[in-house]
């Protein structure tokens, strides 16, 4: 046993050594470009090949927030995106129940064909619905920009809630129909709480699936209606790039913050679980 002790410790520390380069090079790909970004928001100027900002200023923040433009995107972008969460999930929970519930014909059809929206590029998806949005006079308008990023919350929509339907156990709702519940009663008191967590998850994912939408939105939207996502390609091609980092910061927070509230219930699996509906 004692021969066998120093390979087994020289192994653990070879699994730790590749842990932790491998932690370091995530760590590095994602805090990175935040990190340049937040850099870049209090820099006066920093150029390459510089290896620090010739400055700090706050300067760059002043003229994000005094921009009407970029004050109207941050508006649109807060104005749109729940409505668009409330519509899909008016739309979609009922559509979730039922692929819980029932088997009909083309049900897997269906589950599948909601899942291709998002499984392939949309921009030619995006150009053919313009074309028909000229033709209904809905391009420039609320109305096409809601339908536009609907596409992109279907998805989260109805798969996460129609597996946290399934998982919630028949039994404990024959148990409710037995002690007199009505279907009404059953669903609000042992259904619904239940499925809660999974119906939380995928209203967290459509909202941030709405608020980061920008080639449809600026494709039927535009120049009227510009949202935060959109107003970057502005900010890109005619402002400096500290401009852009602040406004990139902006909209990087309701991402961040949401996706901390929801940690937990994604960590824990309930976003994977939402794609193993059968």
């Amino acid at each position: 046993m004692s021969a066998m002790t120093p390979p087994r410790a020289g192994s653990r520390i070879l699994r730790r050594i590749v842990t932790a380069v491998v932690f370091a090079i995530v760590a590095v790909f994602i805090l990175g470009p935040l990190v340049w970004l937040a850099a870049h928001a209090f820099a006066v100027t920093w150029n390459y090949p510089a290896l620090a900002p010739t400055g700090f200023t706050l300067r760059w923040w002043g003229v994000v927030f005094d921009n009407p433009s970029l004050a109207a995107a941050v508006k649109n972008s807060l104005w749109f995106t729940p409505i668009v969460v409330i519509c899909s999930m008016v739309i979609c929970l009922p559509a979730a129940y039922a692929f819980s519930r029932f088997s009909f014909p083309g049900r897997r059809f269906f589950l599948i064909g909601l899942f291709a929206t998002n499984a392939f590029p949309k921009m030619g998806l995006f150009v053919s619905m313009a074309s028909l949005f000229y033709g209904l006079n809905l391009m420039n308008s609320v109305l096409g920009i809601v339908i536009v990023q609907l596409i992109g919350t279907v998805v989260f929509m109805t798969w996460i809630p129609a597996a946290a339907f399934s998982a919630v156990p028949r039994n404990l709702e024959e148990a409710a129909r037995d002690a007199g519940a009505s279907r009404l009663g059953t669903f609000l008191r042992v259904t619904l709480p239940m499925a809660l967590p999974g119906i939380l998850v995928a209203v967290l994912m459509s909202f941030l699936a709405s608020f980061d939408e920008a080639q449809g939105t600026y494709l039927v939207g535009a120049p009227t209606y510009l949202t935060m996502p959109t107003e970057m390609y502005t900010l890109v091609l005619n402002y400096p790039r500290q401009v852009a980092a602040v406004f990139a910061i902006l909209l990087s927070i309701p991402s961040v913050v949401l996706l901390l509230v929801a940690r937990k219930y994604i960590m824990g699996g309930r976003l994977a679980e939402g794609f193993q509906i059968r």
